[in-house]
């Protein structure tokens, strides 16, 4: 029998899932770091898209059992005794009751309605390049809302400094609002433009 099992043989449980997270961690260093943060679009039972998340977090979730592959991204990674496919699109296996309501105030999320560009200057940059600028700064009696953060490179972030944009000569994008499902339903379909295998579950 060969040392190698294929993860579609069936689930490898828990232990196996968190070898093979912490081996994919340990390969974000060695050159295929890029198809373990590729975006997967995460489907509730009911073939509804949900979320999207990064296809390190959907191996887990396919070896824990949790969801299932529905596409591939042609990418093919092996840890330990585990082999599997990089997925595209994953269904969960149990329905999920998604509340109609805002996502929790994160960077993450602020990035994520912000597609990783600066609102002042219109850059797409990696997330670890990006920082959260408050519209109206703290100082100045600014919140931490979705209404007052938004994306922003660190050169807009030094030029607008503790001023209002318009003081800094800056202007926005957009009005920034806050993340609800109407927004991620529209991000995933501007996502799903690039990736082909997407299509089919968003455009109907």
């Amino acid at each position: 029998m060969s040392a190698r099992i294929e993860a579609e043989a069936g689930p490898p449980g828990r232990h196996a899932a968190g070898l093979f997270a912490a081996a994919a961690m340990h390969r974000d260093g060695d050159g295929n770091g890029n198809a373990l943060h590729a975006p997967v679009l995460v489907l509730n039972a009911s073939y509804e898209p949900i979320n999207v998340c990064a296809a390190r977090r959907a191996l887990v979730l396919v070896l824990k059992g949790v969801a299932m592959t529905e596409e591939e991204n042609g990418h093919f990674l092996h840890a330990a005794r585990i082999a599997m496919r990089v997925p595209s699109v994953i269904r969960l296996l149990e329905y999920r009751r998604i509340p109609h309501q805002s996502r929790a105030l994160s960077r993450k999320n602020i990035l994520l309605r912000d597609r990783n560009t600066c609102q002042y200057c219109a850059t797409v940059l990696p997330s670890s390049e990006l920082t959260l600028d408050h519209v109206i700064p703290r100082s100045r009696g600014g919140s931490s809302t979705w209404e007052n953060l938004v994306a922003c490179c660190h050169t807009c972030n030094r030029r607008k400094g503790n001023q209002f944009p318009l003081e800094a000569g800056m202007k926005l994008m957009r009005e920034p609002r806050a993340f609800n499902l109407h927004t991620s339903r529209h991000i995933m379909r501007l996502m799903g433009r690039s990736d082909d295998k997407w299509r089919k579950y968003l455009f109907y």
